[in-house]
């Protein structure tokens, strides 16, 4: 399975990005597809997730602020980041959870936020 990310880049404070993963590859069916990012010299963090049946989570600090959706047929997900902050500057990894248990990670893609 691979998974391609794509979206992120520089934006000022209070704008907007929209952030795409898709997964290719031997996929039987995917479970859930989610969104994490890591900033320099901290732990890895949930941003948000998304059951194959729709239902959400989100991380405390993106609550209200980003939004989660998927595209089954393109084996998609989105994340829609809307009056980013600067301490959202991070790494943005897509993951998906496959109907077997097993997880992949994209490679991911750097988000920054200037103020």
């Amino acid at each position: 399975v691979q998974l391609q990310a794509s979206g992120g880049g520089l934006v000022q404070a209070g704008g907007s990005l929209r952030l795409s993963c898709v997964a290719s590859g031997s996929i039987f069916s995917i479970n859930n597809m989610g969104w994490y990012r890591q900033a320099p010299g901290k732990q890895r963090e949930l941003v948000a997730i998304i059951t194959s049946g729709g239902r959400t989570n989100y991380g405390d600090s993106v609550k209200g602020r980003f939004t989660i959706s998927r595209d089954n047929a393109k084996n998609t997900v989105y994340l829609q980041m809307n009056s980013l902050k600067p301490e959202d500057s991070a790494v943005y990894y897509c993951n998906v959870v496959i109907v077997t248990g097993s997880y992949y990670w994209g490679k991911g893609t750097q988000v920054t936020v200037s103020s």
